[in-house]
């Protein structure tokens, strides 16, 4: 017989074995750390816990109700573990590479850069293309041949758009990370000190 915890991991509550708590909890200590001097700690750590939640959601499906140790161990290998990608402290900073696994993408539309519904920057980000072409190739498809419009609002109707900075990272392929989500968030809100200086 196991003890069990419920816990609170991005808004969702889980029922967690004893140890299975353990190492989840040593794990996010370990990455609220490795972000400790980072100004944007607190919204790096709960997109982090959101990419958690989400990750044990898949892998327990509606067939289990308690989260076990292979479950964190699998999570962790997903996202990188802090103490084998380092501080940086002793000046080399590396980089975290997922092993034996392939990066995740997915078309999403992108709401951050829209015009109208963030199609063309959606499919820009994914196919790594200026949104600006994409743009162009509606219009003329638009006004060359009539369909432009029905393709884009089917588009539009059809994918889901990028809320997430999980969906955003894999919108742009790129692996979904406990650094990249980090960098990521550095981003935008590097951005938006950017944007309110003017």
């Amino acid at each position: 017989m196991k003890k069990t915890n419920h816990v609170n991991i991005g808004g969702m509550v889980f029922t967690i074995d004893e140890d299975a708590y353990q190492r989840l909890a040593g794990y996010l200590d370990a990455i609220e750390a490795h972000f400790r001097d980072s100004g944007e700690r607190q919204e790096i750590i709960g997109d982090i816990e959101s990419r958690i939640a989400e990750l044990l959601r898949k892998r327990m499906g509606s067939s289990r109700e308690v989260v076990v140790m292979e479950d964190v161990v699998e999570i962790i290998r997903i996202l990188g573990d802090p103490e084998e990608f380092g501080d940086g402290s002793d000046g080399k900073a590396g980089t975290w590479k997922e092993p034996h696994s392939r990066y995740y993408r997915r078309m999403y539309r992108d709401p951050d850069h829209r015009i109208l519904g963030g199609v063309c920057a959606g499919m820009g980000a994914y196919w790594h293309i200026d949104p600006v072409l994409l743009r162009i190739a509606f219009l003329i498809a638009f006004f060359g041949f009539g369909i432009g419009i029905l393709i884009y609002l089917l588009l539009w109707i059809v994918l889901p758009p990028a809320r997430t900075t999980a969906e955003k990272l894999e919108m742009r392929g790129e692996p979904v990370t406990f650094e990249n989500i980090g960098k990521f968030v550095k981003e935008e809100f590097g951005q938006v000190k950017k944007n309110m200086k003017f």
